[in-house]
């Protein structure tokens, strides 16, 4: 425990003691947390993941859960919001750094205005007959 009650990775520090780089243990590199591919490369090779390995396996039953891909492994997972997916993608996948999530059965995951988001197949309306 830090002076102010927090604790380290190896234990704990006296009253008034600092933490030096050796308390933390051997260096490791850092993993990256940023994303390492551009966001359209990663939404591309995610919507292309989905519609070959995952659409078929998730739309009857997960309509509306959301399913983050790790578009480098191709591993998925989903769950009832972005979160809980990703979550459980990097649980089964803790190195994820490229994930892509969608929402099943939907054009997006969030929508901003009163229309539906839902993929439907949308035909024109009949014109009016003239009189």
């Amino acid at each position: 425990m830090l002076g102010d009650g927090r604790t380290t990775p190896s234990g704990t520090l006296a009253e008034g003691e600092q933490m030096s780089n050796d308390t933390l243990g051997p260096m490791q590199s850092p993993r990256p947390i940023a994303p390492t591919r551009p966001k359209d490369e990663i939404a591309r090779l995610g919507d292309e993941i989905y519609e070959r390995d995952i659409r078929s396996q998730v739309e009857a039953d997960h309509h509306g859960e959301i399913v983050s891909i790790d578009v480098e492994s191709g591993n998925w997972a989903i769950g009832s919001s972005i979160l809980e997916a990703v979550d459980r993608l990097r649980a089964q996948c803790p190195d994820a750094i490229d994930v892509w999530s969608l929402r099943v059965g939907y054009r997006a995951v969030h929508k901003f205005g009163g229309r539906s988001l839902e993929v439907t197949q949308w035909r024109m309306p009949p014109l009016p007959s003239p009189l």
